[in-house]
């Protein structure tokens, strides 16, 4: 293996469709119900998700100033270190490669593994048994270094995604063909106020739009430095909003605002009443594309600001090193793969799925919340740096942006303070050990080189 840099190989379309990749995951086949729960009305319904399409957007006009300014494959990393210094930089790669990436990992192994515990059933231990095999699979996969040939599986991947969300616009066609009327026909007019609960719709939402932030780490390998990341960021942002929009038009055509909001598998109820029997077997594989598709994406982004932060301080150099001949990160990766593993084994000892999602959501809207700052920041403290993209409506878009973060912030606070919290309680802990760690490598004189 020899040490190298990051090269600018990476088309703008890979870019996106990585994007695309990262955020259509399980959420989408979690949160319309609750989405429709809180919205109370189908025209709310749609309201929410056009709102959460619209922040998304935001966010990716806002991120794309950042990632043309300071490319990096840090990403979020090296925008914080600039803005905030190098405590607050080490800090968000700790907690990426402890807790945000790595949850994010070993939760979507544990979606997978509910699912297929259903189909080929391995007892009490099947979903954590399904989440490791996941999690060793997907590292592996990704050790196979970057090319044409390993492009176009992370194409095909993400293709198979789109189609199983499509299988739910295809059921509501199925529908229509055979004569079944809307369940809510004539409902579309809402109420002149949203109800007092619309605000919890729009937490659901946004919750089904995180992860595209993660592609910031591909800046310094996207082959047009000036153009590719905005392009990208806003071609992933209306794709995802669309396919959400449209989804959600097939579940409430289908299964009507009540009838959504009553259901645990809106995407099963849906395809059993369009296509009866295949239901089950085509839910699951819908499901299974769409969560293999968002583990390999966050393996990918996940592990570039781990090798970013390590190739900054002499001390973790081991795991900071480029393989130049398969343009990976590949020790990241293997380091990332291993503590998703053991995040699996700690979740299976709780509640699994939930635990995690207590893991890791307060951590990532902390540290998004800082990134959506560092925009304002970093105009007042480097203003003659180049931007060949500006965020437009400057700095309404960026405060936006920030308030939608604190709030989920906010939410996800409130939302494990009222469970059980034990995931919440560990991350604090993990992200506690970052600012011994911070500590131990100062006290080691090896300053970093530049975050």
């Amino acid at each position: 293996m020899s040490e190298g840099q990051p090269r600018r190989h990476v088309s703008t379309a890979y870019v996106a469709m990585l994007a695309v990749a990262m955020v259509v995951g399980a959420g989408i086949f979690k949160s319309p119900a609750l989405v429709a729960e809180a919205a109370g009305s189908p025209a709310w319904l749609f309201a929410a998700w056009a709102i959460g399409g619209f922040v998304t957007l935001i966010g990716a006009l806002c991120y794309a100033e950042l990632a043309t300014a300071f490319p990096h494959p840090g990403g979020d990393y090296h925008f914080l270190g600039l803005a905030y210094g190098r405590g607050w930089s080490f800090l968000f790669a700790w907690a990426r490669f402890t807790v945000i990436n790595s949850g994010s990992i070993a939760l979507l192994g544990y979606v997978l593994g509910d699912y297929l515990n259903l189909l080929l059933p391995l007892g009490d231990l099947g979903a954590p048994l399904y989440a490791a095999t996941s999690v060793v699979a997907l590292t592996a996969f990704n050790l196979r270094g970057a090319g044409p040939d390993n492009d176009a599986a992370d194409y095909s991947l993400t293709s198979l995604e789109v189609v199983g969300l499509l299988a739910m616009v295809a059921a509501a066609f199925a529908l229509i063909l055979q004569g079944v009327p809307a369940v809510d026909r004539g409902a579309l007019q809402a109420p002149n106020l949203p109800p007092a609960t619309f605000c919890y719709a729009l937490v659901y939402a946004l919750l089904a739009f995180g992860g595209w932030s993660e592609i910031a780490t591909l800046s310094a390998e996207v082959r047009d430095p000036k153009r590719g990341m905005a392009r990208a960021l806003v071609a992933a942002a209306l794709v995802i909003t669309a396919l959400y929009l449209a989804v959600n038009w097939a579940f409430w055509y289908g299964l009507g605002i009540e009838g959504l909001a009553a259901s645990a598998t809106p995407a099963a109820d849906l395809i059993a009443k369009a296509f009866g029997p295949w239901a089950g077997l085509v839910t699951a594989l819908a499901i299974a594309f769409a969560v293999i598709t968002s583990i390999n994406a966050t393996i990918v982004v996940g592990a570039r600001t781990t090798y970013a932060c390590a190739h900054d301080w002499p001390a973790l150099r081991a795991i900071g090193v480029w393989d130049e001949k398969r343009q990976i990160p590949a020790a990241a990766i293997w380091a990332q793969g291993g503590i998703s593993l053991a995040l699996v084994v700690f979740a299976a000892f709780y509640e699994g799925f939930a635990t995690l999602v207590d893991y890791t959501a307060p951590v990532y809207w902390l540290f998004l919340s800082m990134s959506g700052l560092a925009l304002i920041v970093l105009r007042f403290r480097q203003p003659n740096v180049e931007r060949p993209f500006r965020t437009p409506l400057y700095p309404l878009l960026p405060v936006t942006f920030l308030l939608s973060s604190l709030s989920m912030l906010a939410s996800s606070l409130s939302y494990v303070t009222g469970e059980s919290g034990a995931g919440a309680l560990v991350s604090v802990g993990v992200l506690a050990s970052g600012v011994i760690a911070l500590v131990a490598l100062s006290g080691t004189r090896q300053l970093a080189r530049r975050p």
